[in-house]
């Protein structure tokens, strides 16, 4: 049996008195006070929800987007695949890099300084070639995400937000972080509420029985906290 460290003892002690399933107002408070005793850095607060769905089937599969109220507390770098105005655009709106075919160039090179790409529909096509290699590390702009756009600027300034994608993966669960644990527990709060209301309005009309099975709030190096599934609709609506 595997012995457990200072911090993990420590960890256990402190939940050892709080009621699980939580509402996520507490879940964070909680969050903040462990991280405050056991971390060094600035630990990402994560949430992990558990969908009773069957991605198997084509009319069960979850991928969307949202824009986090209080963003994500990190610098996201902004890279734009389009032409002439659109590229002016672009810059105009703060994108990092802007640009067609010297940028997508760049890229065939080996250079990914970027977090988020945009491409207009034009460009598409050029960037085929790369999907092979954009594609495995979830670069490939995709309708679905709002990342193959003509509105570059809006795409832009909310990818530059805190703009966050949500997916659900094989096992029907979707892993998204929602800031920071120094962010105030008010701004986590909202940003939670704007996730789980984003994933409960992606819903598919397919799927059957209990939608949200099981939801966990953690933070990288943190325990994970078991929120109340069944009264997360109540809880959103009070937080929206």
């Amino acid at each position: 049996m595997a012995k457990i460290t200072k911090k993990q003892k420590k960890m256990q002690e402190m939940l050892e008195e709080f009621q699980q399933p939580s509402n996520a107002a507490e879940a964070i408070k909680k969050l903040q006070e462990i991280s405050k005793e056991v971390s060094k850095f600035n630990e990402t607060v994560e949430c992990h929800f558990r969908l009773g769905i069957d991605v198997k089937h084509a009319d069960q599969q979850i991928r969307s987007t949202t824009v986090l109220p209080a963003g994500l507390g990190k610098e996201v770098r902004v890279c734009v695949i389009a032409k002439g105005v659109k590229a002016t655009e672009a810059k105009e709106a703060g994108a990092d890099e802007a640009g067609a075919e010297e940028v997508i160039a760049k890229i065939e090179k080996g250079w990914y300084e970027f977090d988020t790409l945009i491409a207009t529909p034009d460009c598409m096509g050029m960037l085929g070639k790369l999907g092979r290699v954009l594609g495995p590390k979830g670069l490939m702009p995709n309708p679905k995400t709002g990342t193959v756009t003509l509105d570059v600027a809006t795409a832009v300034k909310d990818a530059k937000a805190g703009k966050v994608e949500f997916r659900a993966d094989k096992q029907g669960m979707i892993h998204c972080p929602i800031g920071k644990i120094q962010f105030s527990d008010a701004d986590l709060l909202k940003n939670f509420a704007t996730l789980a209301d984003a994933i409960l309005r992606a819903k598919p009309s397919a799927a059957k029985g209990t939608y949200v099975k099981s939801l966990y709030l953690t933070t990288t190096m943190g325990p994970g906290i078991k929120l109340d599934a069944k009264g997360l609709a109540a809880e959103i609506k009070e937080l929206i």
